[in-house]
């Protein structure tokens, strides 16, 4: 599949398809890649996360895209921005930034070049005035990505969708505006 809303130099963004259902259920299960996240994902609660997408984009035309390796077609996962309604602190409802890659990608700057040209997209084709990006206190690696984009730390709040999750309730809040993107 190669109908790509937009491409970063070795990475395609596009909608999701059913396709991606199998690859996408072997990430979700991966315990290190949800190891900031309450579970590892079923099969049944990873095509749920597929149609949650696919009627997100539909609602805005943006959403956490499907991300795939250009040259290989190789699906990898996800990088995006989407919409978000919970209480972090600030305006409410806020468009956020996230990723979650196949281990097998990591440390190879995908996420990075995605998480980039992701911004790039919003602010220059979007038009969208603020992004924000929220991990875990503990995620360290991707907390190192905002940072790499340009983003800067807002605060910690206690996430109001995790309270039955002290583990992982403390989490951060990076943000980068349009104006500072351009500079």
């Amino acid at each position: 599949m190669s109908n790509y809303i937009f491409t970063s130099h070795r990475l395609g963004f596009r909608e999701w398809s059913l396709n991606d259902l199998d690859a996408m259920s072997e990430i979700c299960a991966d315990k290190e890649v949800m190891e900031h996240f309450p579970s590892t994902l079923s099969r049944e609660q990873t095509a749920e996360l597929i149609a949650k997408r696919q009627r997100i984009f539909t609602e805005n035309d943006f959403c956490y895209y499907a991300a795939e390796i250009i040259e290989t077609k190789e699906f990898i996962g996800f990088i995006g921005i989407e919409k978000q309604e919970y209480d972090a602190g600030f305006e409410t409802p806020f468009i956020d930034i996230g990723w979650r890659l196949k281990r097998s990608t990591w440390n190879k700057g995908y996420a990075t070049e995605g998480a980039k040209r992701c911004l790039q997209y919003a602010f220059g084709t979007l038009n969208l005035p603020v992004i924000y990006s929220i991990a875990t206190e503990k995620n360290i690696k991707s907390m190192h990505l905002m940072k790499k984009t340009g983003m800067k730390k807002l605060h910690n709040f206690k996430h109001p969708l995790l309270n039955d999750f002290p583990d992982l309730q403390t989490c951060v809040a990076y943000k980068i505006t349009k104006e500072d993107w351009q500079h």
